[in-house]
């Protein structure tokens, strides 16, 4: 009886060790963060060797922790990495709410690092469910946190993700440029894997763009540095791209060989794949469980053998262990059920937020298309409007029609520069907006803005003056474009509400880090000034000082709305400062990378800068593709005038026959004809002559159509309603660079 009384203690003694083990964990956080770090840590593991089951089970086990401590961070960082599993095993539509989850959590307590990772994972699901553009905003929105966070790691990662996902949309340059940035970003900061899979990416983007020598290098270089630190799947991937090169250079042994090897390997790595996880992994970890726990008990029953009470130890035991059971599972009944109904509530939420989310995309595309259209009804009869008023004005009017054509031309080029700002602020809203830095001379692009706008000063009788700090360096490194658009707004709007006074232009520095400097750049007049009233909602679109203002001084109201706009992408800030009567001040600060005198390049124009009169166009021949008979006569004249004879066209499909037939200097295309549209054309021109001269003639300017017209194949763009002179200038720029190549071959 005594035996049977030291077994019961050791039974109570054992199971409250139990409970206090898990009572010491709990209340020790330092002990519970441990323990979920553990298990996540573990989930990792078992997720890189394929053990997805047991990857999952950490996974549930480090959750129940972290919510049982309310461990925020924890909590995100674990839905993420469920994401991560539930995508590897093709589980899409959980991956998705996992990761929703996740952005949820973090969102809330600003966790910006593990913020980044989970719209990486997200954008990652969205490119293997196909839906590349939803898979791209994600990747910008990483990229973003990735900056914030300086994870260059990371940064280099997503850009890589992003290249690829361009390169699955067939827009072969894209991708060519990002992977460029993670493959750069990747050697500096000595990323092997990363480096490694933009080498192999970058071969098959070269492929692509049939510059096969390039990609040959690139493969073969991430194929080595992949077997020096052994990334089999890059490898793998690889050889395939290797297979695929030497087979366009029509080298078939060495693509043979590659893609043996393709295969080879492909079949080892599905085989190590299904040796450690198949669809009865979870049955076999549950029967190696109760297998486990089974050992012990008959330890146990062995060392009980020589008692004679053994069965009534039992019977005591069985009691107390059927009670316990008992209690553990009444406990987890009422937990599963307040757990399901939570998140059964979450899920009915996370769907609603996700259905207002896709109508939100559909309503910004919906916006995007219906602008695109729009823009090109309206620019194809400015077209006529522009054209026909700079003919008339230049074929000797009568003095009394001189200024209603220039009124008629007025209202075109206003009507214009209306279009062009909608859709700059549509860019803008819609993140479409891409950085181009490049090396410039700041000083001198200030310079030549102030030329550009001296004719509109003197109008007004203002003078413009430029204060650039002596000790500031002159070359940077920026989007100069951008900076130009900014500047030539804010001064072109003082100059406007200035009369017979000065603005004062200047640039200094405010801060210097390492090449980065901040600088300042101040627009100051002493015109009519602006309310603090009109100050509070100046950089909103169409907001004006007021009515009388807007008829007296004319403009949009739309150009402090797209300088706002450009100043955010450059992550800059802008004020102001003003006083009615007294003047006002504009000034905003952007960061510019330093750059030395020799690294600077200017950039070079695209414009014929020679004598017209020197161009032999005797024989020179044009074909005009043109539909609409109003633009067809106007681009004649012009043509005309200029001394060169052409051929017009209304429609695709006789233009292919008209240059197969003939030798033509330049094909000036339209874009939308009845038919075949003016892309197509230019493609089937392309399948036959890579060499002639094709301008597109569009009023599309959206820029997410203009990949298109490259891929097409097209020499350049000339967007409707265009400037004389700049057409001009294009065409002999054009004429004089195939002189110029005749004369050489």
């Amino acid at each position: 009886m005594s035996q049977i009384k030291n077994y019961i203690s050791i039974a109570i003694m054992l199971i409250s060790m139990t409970v206090f083990s898990q009572k010491t964990i709990s209340n020790d956080p330092e002990l519970l963060q441990n323990s979920i770090d553990y298990h996540i840590s573990q989930s990792q593991t078992e997720l890189e060797s394929f053990n997805y089951y047991k990857a999952q089970k950490n996974l549930d086990e480090a959750l129940s922790l972290a919510e049982q401590s309310d461990n925020k961070k924890s909590i995100g960082v674990i839905y993420a990495i469920k994401g991560k599993l539930q995508l590897i095993i093709d589980d899409n539509d959980k991956a998705i709410k996992s990761l929703t989850k996740a952005i949820e959590v973090q969102r809330i307590i600003n966790d910006n690092l593990n913020l980044g990772k989970s719209y990486k994972i997200l954008g990652d699901v969205y490119a293997a469910k196909k839906d590349f553009n939803q898979a791209l905003d994600y990747y910008k929105s990483a990229k973003s946190k990735f900056e914030e966070e300086s994870l260059n790691a990371d940064l280099a990662d997503v850009l890589l993700s992003e290249g690829k996902t361009y390169f699955k949309l067939k827009n072969y340059k894209k991708s060519r440029d990002i992977i460029e940035q993670s493959l750069a970003l990747a050697k500096k900061e000595d990323f092997l894997k990363i480096q490694a899979d933009a080498l192999v990416s970058h071969s098959l983007v070269h492929t692509k763009l049939n510059n096969n020598e390039k990609a040959l290098i690139y493969a073969h270089e991430g194929v080595k540095l992949a077997k020096d630190n052994n990334f089999t799947i890059i490898i793998n991937e690889g050889y395939l791209s290797l297979s695929e090169i030497y087979n366009n250079i029509q080298d078939y042994k060495s693509s043979r060989d590659y893609l043996s090897s393709y295969v080879k390997l492909t079949d080892s790595l599905a085989n190590i794949k299904r040796a450690n996880y198949s669809k009865d992994q979870e049955t076999q970890y549950l029967l190696n469980d109760a297998e486990e726990k089974y050992g012990k008990v008959v330890k146990e029953l062995e060392k009980a053998e020589d008692d004679n009470s053994l069965s009534t130890l039992i019977s005591i035991l069985s009691v107390a262990l059927i009670t316990i059971l008992s209690l553990l599972t009444l406990s987890l009944y009422k937990n599963n059920n307040i757990r399901l109904k939570t998140n059964n509530m979450l899920h009915k939420k996370n769907g609603e937020l996700i259905i207002a989310k896709e109508k939100a995309e559909l309503a910004s595309k919906t916006k995007a298309n219906f602008l695109s259209t729009v823009t090109h009804e309206l620019r194809t009869p400015l077209y006529a409007v522009t054209g026909l008023s700079n003919m008339l004005l230049e074929e000797n009017p009568k003095p009394e029609q001189i200024q209603h054509l220039k009124s008629l031309k007025f209202s075109g080029d206003y009507l214009l520069t209306f279009i062009n700002d909608i859709l700059q602020i549509n860019k803008i809203e819609a993140n479409k907006v891409d950085i181009e830095p490049e090396p410039f001379n700041l000083k001198k692009k200030i310079n030549n803005i102030i030329l550009a706008l001296t004719n509109s000063a003197q109008d007004n009788n203002v003078k413009l003056h430029l204060e650039y700090d002596k000790d500031l360096p002159e070359n940077f490194i920026a989007d100069q474009l951008k900076i130009s658009q900014i500047l030539i707004n804010l001064i072109g709007n003082s100059i406007k509400f200035t009369k017979d006074g000065d603005i004062w232009i200047r640039i200094y520095k405010i801060e210097e880090e390492g090449k980065v400097y901040t600088l300042r750049f101040e627009v100051e007049d002493n015109g009519i000034g602006i309310s603090q009233e009109k100050q509070d909602n100046m950089f909103e679109s169409f907001s004006q000082g007021s009515i009388q203002i807007n008829r007296k001084y004319g403009g949009t109201g739309l150009g402090l709305s797209i300088v706002k706009g450009l100043i955010d992408i450059l992550k800059g800030k802008i004020y102001v400062k003003s006083e009615l009567d007294k003047g006002t001040t504009f000034y905003f600060e952007i960061p510019l990378e330093y750059t030395s005198i020799e690294e600077a390049k200017e950039v070079k124009t695209t414009y014929f800068s020679g004598n017209a009169s020197d161009l032999d166009l005797t024989n020179v021949k044009i074909l005009v593709v043109e539909d609409n008979k109003i633009n067809q006569m106007i681009t004649k004249k012009i043509l005309t005038k200029m001394s060169l004879k052409c051929d017009i066209i209304d429609n695709g499909e006789d233009a292919v026959e008209m240059i197969k037939a003939n030798k033509y200097d330049i094909v000036l295309m339209d874009i939308h004809m009845p038919g075949i549209s003016g892309i197509e054309a230019t493609k089937i021109v392309r399948s036959f002559d890579k060499e002639q001269i094709i301008f597109a003639l569009t009023a599309v300017t959206i820029e997410d159509k203009m990949h298109e017209f490259e891929e097409a194949g097209f020499t350049d763009i000339i967007p409707k309603p265009f400037k004389q002179e700049e057409f001009e200038k294009k065409l002999y720029n054009a004429l004089a660079s195939k002189n110029n190549t005749s004369t050489t071959t």
